[in-house]
């Protein structure tokens, strides 16, 4: 059973956003955290505009919250967010990564030790490779890896860049996500699923 969804965009990531969790039913079972590369004065907008958008609360990440099934947590502008052992978040101001914080594969890489083989990671369209090997380190651990394809992708260099560095699972336009996504966690033999 997969546990924890993490995603990772930038360029046009936004709507991307909003189609894929608008397409997800309120009582989601699972926790998940996207890192949306923004400038620091965006982030609340942000939240505000999925939450209007979806069905699945939307909120700003907080330093040592618990996740919670159902909710989407949203890493603030100007921190990278982090998911811990005991499954809290932790946020920091530490360096830029590929030139960016909040920067994806910080999250990713420290769920992939969290969740291992329970974790979906999912990249979306963008302009940089970050994501990337992140997304290599979900797929290391024996979770599933889906990218958006780049021929949908507003975007598609981060996209491309992370089908380019790992063996990805799915690659789908938005509008397939969440049917994949809801099918994954409705507790059936969710590993049974070949790449497409």
């Amino acid at each position: 059973m997969y546990e924890a969804v993490v995603i990772g965009a930038s360029a046009g990531g936004l709507y991307a956003l909003r189609d894929l969790l608008s397409g997800l039913p309120k009582g989601f079972p699972a926790p998940i955290a996207a890192v949306q590369h923004i400038a620091p004065q965006s982030q609340s907008y942000m939240s505000e505009f999925l939450s209007e958008n979806c069905a699945l609360r939307v909120k700003e990440a907080e330093d040592k919250e618990k996740l919670m099934i159902g909710c989407v947590y949203m890493a603030p502008g100007g921190y990278h967010m982090m998911i811990e052992q005991d499954r809290t978040l932790s946020l920091s101001v530490d360096d830029k990564i590929n030139f960016v914080r909040p920067a994806i594969d910080p999250l990713f890489e420290s769920a992939a030790r969290v969740y291992k083989s329970h974790l979906v990671g999912i990249i979306l369209t963008g302009g940089n490779a970050d994501g990337a090997m992140g997304l290599r380190n979900i797929k290391n651990q024996g979770g599933l890896a889906i990218v958006q394809d780049p021929l949908t992708a507003e975007s598609p260099a981060m996209p491309q860049a992370a089908i380019d560095a790992t063996n990805v699972d799915h690659i789908l336009p938005i509008v397939e996500m969440a049917p994949l996504l809801r099918s994954l966690f409705d507790g059936g033999s969710n590993h049974a699923y070949a790449r497409s």
